[in-house]
């Protein structure tokens, strides 16, 4: 097991009716072993949090340096912590007959080894697959959830491009593949204005042209994993405060697709952010960030100028003070 501090952010504006939160104490590595499969989780530990701890869940192409750029707003406010799970990132291979279980229990093992009880859970893409699993598997361990840019289903573009993107890994049309992966997550610049589309999309095809073999073999096997497991299990969902969001133009995971989402959790609010697709934390990051902050640390999150109409597609009899 490995521990490694590293340099800290400086903390973000506050608002004035707020107290200054403390600057986060330091960041450290620890290199952990489930299941045969060694793995590693980052985490920013923050002396004076306001909330519980949050963990964040990126998508399948993110890994557990991916938030760095999302710190300087959050990491003041709570201990902060990602992860790349077994079979993603810089962690073990992990054959796809593993299913989305088993990366749930990850997490509740990783919680356990690092010793933090409780946390705010937040999943983007499949960082909500897994996330979801977790929290279904293990509620005790969940305080509030924030999903974004998420499905209760596999989109029918991803179920679609998987084949096609498979056989152009297989044949080693890197570019290739890179195009076609930049299409799937973002929207077609005519749906709509979306911020920094063009730099997001330059983006994501220097990213995918970049992957390593490693990168690209564990990518084929998580598209396998998707498609053999499914990523959605009608199991019961811990009754704590819940917001789903996507952006409005998000053409992979739809506003209605979050919509089902959050209609399966009573009393959850969605809600979509303006002018972002998919790629909302990336394209939106310090107002994603704040909608996050602003959740956890329960504070209203309806009225925002960059986010639509806050709405509760499945009324439940869970108070929700953010609402």
């Amino acid at each position: 097991m490995r521990t490694a501090a590293v340099a800290t952010q400086a903390p973000p504006r506050v608002e004035s009716s707020r107290p200054a939160p403390s600057a986060p104490e330091h960041a450290e590595e620890r290199e952990l072993v489930f299941g045969g499969f060694r793995y590693t989780c980052r985490i920013v530990r923050q002396g004076a949090p306001q909330t519980e701890p949050l963990l964040l869940l990126g998508g399948s192409s993110q890994d557990r340096h991916s938030w760095q750029s999302h710190e300087k707003w959050l990491a003041p406010l709570c201990t902060l912590i990602t992860v790349d799970l077994p079979g993603y990132g810089s962690s073990d291979f992990l054959p796809a007959s593993y299913g989305i279980g088993f990366l749930g229990d990850a997490v509740q093992h990783m919680l356990t080894e690092i010793g933090v009880p409780s946390v705010n859970l937040f999943g983007g893409c499949f960082g909500e697959v897994v996330g979801l699993r977790f929290a279904q598997r293990h509620p005790d361990s969940v305080r509030r959830i924030v999903f974004g840019a998420a499905a209760s289903r596999l989109p029918e573009p991803y179920s679609e491009a998987v084949p096609r993107l498979t056989q152009t890994l297989e044949r080693g049309d890197i570019e290739g593949a890179a195009e076609g992966l930049v299409r799937l997550f973002m929207s077609n610049p005519e749906a709509g204005k979306v911020r920094r589309h063009a730099a997001v999309a330059r983006l994501l095809q220097r990213q995918f042209v970049n992957q390593t073999q490693d990168e690209i073999r564990k990518a084929v096997e998580h598209n396998i994993r998707l498609v053999t497991h499914g990523c959605y299990e009608p199991l019961p969902v811990p009754r704590v405060p819940t917001l789903v969001f996507t952006g409005e133009y998000d053409t992979l995971c739809t506003p209605d697709m979050g919509r089902e989402l959050a209609a399966t959790m009573p009393g959850a609010l969605f809600t979509t952010v303006k002018e972002a697709d998919h790629l909302v934390t990336v394209e939106r990051r310090e107002e994603s960030a704040d909608l996050i902050a602003r959740f956890v640390t329960d504070r209203p999150v309806d009225g925002l100028p960059y986010c639509d109409e806050v709405e509760v597609p499945c009324p439940g009899t869970l108070a929700l003070a953010q609402a």
